[in-house]
């Protein structure tokens, strides 16, 4: 199947059921996409298909046919501002859920350009940072949101 992931068509030989997931990771070689609960409730795994965050551990590739998938490999040449807020915050400890994170991140941003620390918290909860730093993710957020703002 033909699948069109950060800018580009790519062909997959692999059955359409097979989560998104293992064909970023397994068929494309694109590993920035984590696996980690399988159950699309921690986030590691969020990518952007046409723009909107989503679970990439319960989507089928099937179901992205013909939709613009975008995964972290794909956010950021030159970084992105939520990349640049990520590396200015010191946001990663260990860095396992991260880009995931950033992926929700920068959905979110598109939609709540001037977002409330209660919105931040809303829209990050399904995002599981095992670390902690949660604090450190909102204060990225808001940074993210003023450059962006000024752009």
């Amino acid at each position: 199947m033909k699948l069109h992931i950060n800018g580009e068509t790519r062909e997959v030989d692999a059955p359409e059921d097979t989560p998104l997931l293992w064909v970023l990771r397994d068929h494309l070689d694109l590993t920035g996409t984590k696996f980690g609960c399988g159950v699309a409730q921690c986030g590691a795994c969020t990518v952007h298909i046409d723009g909107r965050a989503t679970r990439s551990c319960v989507t089928p590739a099937g179901a992205v046919r013909g939709r613009r998938v975008t995964t972290i490999e794909g956010v950021g040449d030159p970084l992105h501002p939520v990349q640049q807020a990520w590396m200015a915050h010191a946001v990663p400890q260990c860095g396992y859920c991260q880009s995931g994170q950033i992926m929700a991140a920068i959905s979110f941003l598109r939609h709540v350009p001037d977002p409330t620390d209660e919105e931040i918290d809303a829209a990050m909860a399904g995002n599981i940072c095992r670390c902690g730093t949660y604090p450190r993710i909102r204060a990225a957020i808001r940074a993210a949101a003023k450059a962006l703002a000024g752009a």
